[in-house]
């Protein structure tokens, strides 16, 4: 099982001077505590739900990059990137830059996004929930075509590019992640395009039920089920009952899930360590 870190506070006790080099630090005890994966949310404002608006919240891709300088062996991505956010053309050659730079290291979270009040602060369009579904799938083909050796035009309903241009090219083509659990369009959407899902934390009969209807998209679609990797988002923090967080990622094992990506419920680096002496290695024990 890999295990990811998931980044979503930075309202450190010292400021935003001590943000840079606790980043750092995460990057460099990442490395050392073999973690497969780390993310952040993508978001212009903190989520109310776990705080306030005009808390500390840093651009993602910008943050990314800074990481792959102090990380050397972790996937990095956004988890996810909402579709509205940026222009999907710009999106592929955002990613693709992350990829050269980190050394083939990138992956692409996407998803519909769904925080409006963010939108309509900074001016963002925010269309309905069905034109950004329309919206998420186009861009789910533009960028496959700009990772692609197909430069030509692309002509949707909501994006129209006359070049596909993109170099250079991804030192590997990044891995798709389709982040959310909705059954009748977004795990359809991971089915038709995406090499990797993500299902926010919930017991495992509940995850072993969207698996189920994620396999009767691939079904649908011709697409065999076992190459979609299979990726939850945690809820339980593992360093608050080490033994109850085996047990949920066992159970999620059962069910195919080969990732499980956790939160920090303390200081970031503290929290890296913790993974590197408490959990991982009783991972490995496990197989």
């Amino acid at each position: 099982m890999r295990v990811g870190v998931h980044l979503v506070d930075f309202g450190l006790s010292d400021g935003p001077a001590s943000i840079g080099p606790t980043l750092a630090a995460v990057g460099r005890a990442a490395d050392e505590a073999g973690v497969a994966n780390l993310s952040l949310m993508d978001h212009y404002f903190q989520l109310e739900m776990a705080g306030s608006a005009d808390q500390p919240m840093l651009e993602g891709y910008t943050s990314l990059g800074f990481l792959a300088a102090h990380n050397a062996t972790a996937e990095l991505q956004l988890l996810c990137t909402g579709v509205t956010y940026r222009h999907p053309g710009l999106l592929a050659k955002i990613v693709s830059t992350l990829d050269v730079l980190s050394g083939g290291r990138a992956v692409l979270g996407i998803g519909a996004a769904w925080y409006e009040r963010e939108h309509l602060a900074l001016g963002v369009p925010f269309p309905p929930l069905t034109e950004r579904f329309e919206r998420l799938e186009e861009t789910l083909l533009i960028v496959r075509q700009m990772w692609s050796d197909d430069e030509g035009r692309f002509e949707g309903r909501h994006f129209r590019l006359t070049e596909t241009i993109n170099s250079p090219q991804p030192l590997r083509r990044p891995p798709i992640m389709i982040g959310g659990g909705g059954e009748q369009k977004t795990l359809r959407l991971v089915a038709r395009y995406a090499d990797a899902c993500n299902l926010f934390g919930a017991p495992p009969p509940d995850i072993a039920h969207k698996l189920n209807v994620l396999r009767r998209h691939c079904e649908t679609e011709g697409r065999d089920y076992e190459r979609v990797a299979k990726t939850v988002l945690a809820q339980r923090p593992p360093l608050e009952d080490v033994d109850a967080f085996l047990d949920d990622v066992l159970a999620y094992a059962e069910l195919g899930v080969s990732e499980v990506m956790v939160m920090p419920d303390r200081h970031p680096v503290e929290f890296a360590t913790g993974l590197a002496e408490r959990v991982l290695p009783r991972l490995t024990e496990l197989g």
